[in-house]
């Protein structure tokens, strides 16, 4: 009988590890996420769950409270985490203004809740009847729901959601009008190929020549803001252009399942080697050198002036010589002032 029991547990085993593997595999071919394997931010609040503590810190810091409720095998919950959090202005407002507490909807952690009872993440979620993942509750000073947000906002939606919050306007209108009167931009929701840019199926190798340009990786996503500014803006201005047609330009999705080959000739797809280069942010800048090293990055959007300087910083060789790119941006800054041009840091 044991013998049984032992053999019946190893299939069990072994079948489990080939349907992970193939459901694995299956989300790879798609070029799909499986959230249940996504990490959630670092920035995230390791929190004890004693939700009445966490609302008083953070108070004592000048912040409000997200609860996340998030399940495992959630695409929406991908996507925020994902998505709107591959935005470096994004992230950069949620943790100056709040802090965000994840809850399992099916998790079986102890919770102190807000009234001080004892209770657990899945009955918690049943009691605040969370029927959406994900599931945003904004809490104020009193630990009082001031917003609800059942279900995924876009980029553009959920910034508004938190300069709302964050700015206690709540007391003052209902979320419906706000965002109605500040009419956030919404994103594209495109990837922007240029028929100047390198053909796909990308081939970034370094034998692209003996005469090979500095290679330009753009690594983008559709729900992205400060890509659609880059695309609209920045690159269409008359001195990025020139610099720009000095590079070969490869656009890359981070979350594509795309297979491309790296400059240093491995086949990967796009997902995997931005998670490989540690893209966090969307847009990034990469540049590489003729070798297929990279010798810069800029993470996030930059304002031209900026832009401009990247690329001239790799395009002059500068990067070999000094170090340092603030001290570059300064000279350069200072050799335009010598020339009567002002510098328009911010433009």
């Amino acid at each position: 009988m044991f013998g049984r029991f032992i053999l019946f547990w190893i299939l069990s085993v072994l079948i489990g590890t080939n349907s992970t593997a193939a459901s694995m595999d299956g989300a790879l071919q798609t070029g799909l996420i499986n959230p249940g394997f996504h990490e959630k931010p670092d920035w995230f609040k390791i929190s004890f769950l004693d939700l009445r503590d966490d609302v008083s810190e953070a108070a004592a810091e000048e912040k409000r409270v997200i609860l996340f409720f998030h399940q495992d095998g959630c695409p929406y919950c991908a996507k925020l985490l994902n998505e709107n959090f591959a935005i470096k202005s994004l992230v950069e407002k949620t943790r100056k203004q709040f802090e965000v507490i994840a809850i399992n909807i099916w998790g079986d952690r102890e919770v102190i809740g807000l009234r001080g009872e004892e209770t657990t993440e899945k009955a918690l979620s049943s009691s605040l009847k969370v029927m959406y993942t994900p599931t945003l509750l904004f809490l104020n000073e009193q630990g009082e729901t001031v917003l609800r947000i059942n279900g995924y906002y876009p980029p553009h939606k959920f910034e508004a959601a938190l300069d709302y919050v964050a700015g206690g306007i709540e007391q003052q209108q209902s979320f419906r009008d706000y965002l109605a009167q500040v009419d956030p931009i919404p994103t594209s929701g495109v990837l922007h190929h240029a028929p100047e840019y390198l053909p796909r199926p990308l081939d970034l190798r370094a034998s692209r020549g003996e005469q090979a340009r500095p290679l330009l990786v753009l690594m983008e996503q559709k729900q992205c803001p400060p890509c659609d500014e880059l695309h609209s803006d920045i690159l269409t201005r008359p001195e990025v252009k020139k610099s720009l047609q000095r590079l070969d330009v490869a656009l890359v999705d981070v979350w594509s399942g795309e297979l491309l080959t790296t400059p240093l000739g491995e086949r990967l797809r796009a997902t995997d080697w931005a998670a490989r280069l540690k893209v966090h942010y969307a847009p990034s800048l990469l540049f590489f050198d003729a070798a297929g090293r990279e010798v810069f990055r800029t993470d996030a959007l930059l304002k031209a002036f900026h832009v401009h300087a990247a690329m001239d910083y790799v395009l002059s060789g500068a990067y070999r010589t000094q170090p340092n790119f603030q001290r570059f941006v300064q000279a350069r800054a200072d050799a335009m002032s010598a020339q009567g041009i002002e510098p328009k840091l911010m433009d």
